[in-house]
């Protein structure tokens, strides 16, 4: 390759760069207009859902969350949706909290998780611990992985 085809090549790189830079900074001046709802099906009818209160890990959001209960189509149950009340910022902050499992949203998505699971069930299932004897280098990872995973619902 030439020198002048290198130099362009890093040039448009770097123009790249900083295009993705920018937005992600104006995005994080700015929170976000409205949140994602987060959504799970229950396979109850609404008018059990409604007569109970909210499970205990929804209910310790407190007022911080709007909860939307509505049939699922096709008789198929109960669709469950919740989300902030409050925007969060966007941006590189929130990926970072996310890295790190300090974002909220994660927070929110184990509680409805962990809610479908005491509403279809009655208690929330938990892997056994610890799952092998000895820990290996794949177990490690394979720990890592599953850790990250918790907040999320997928790896």
């Amino acid at each position: 390759m030439s020198t002048g085809k290198r130099l362009l090549a890093t040039a448009a790189g770097l123009a790249a760069s900083a295009l993705v830079l920018r937005r992600l900074t104006v995005r994080d001046a700015e929170p976000a207009s409205q949140d994602r709802w987060l959504v799970v099906t229950v396979q109850r009818s609404p008018g059990e859902i409604r007569s109970d209160p909210l499970p205990t890990p929804l209910r310790d959001f407190g007022d911080r969350i709007e909860t939307r209960i509505t049939p699922a189509p096709g008789d198929r149950g109960t669709e469950i949706a919740v989300r902030f009340r409050q925007p969060r910022l966007q941006g590189p902050h929130s990926v970072i909290a996310r890295i790190s499992g300090d974002d909220p949203q994660q927070d929110l998505r184990l509680a409805l998780r962990e809610a479908k699971a005491l509403w279809e069930t009655g208690e929330i299932m938990v892997a056994d611990a610890p799952p092998t004897t000895h820990d290996t280098p794949g177990g490690k990872l394979l720990g890592l992985l599953s850790r990250r995973s918790g907040g999320e619902g997928v790896l």
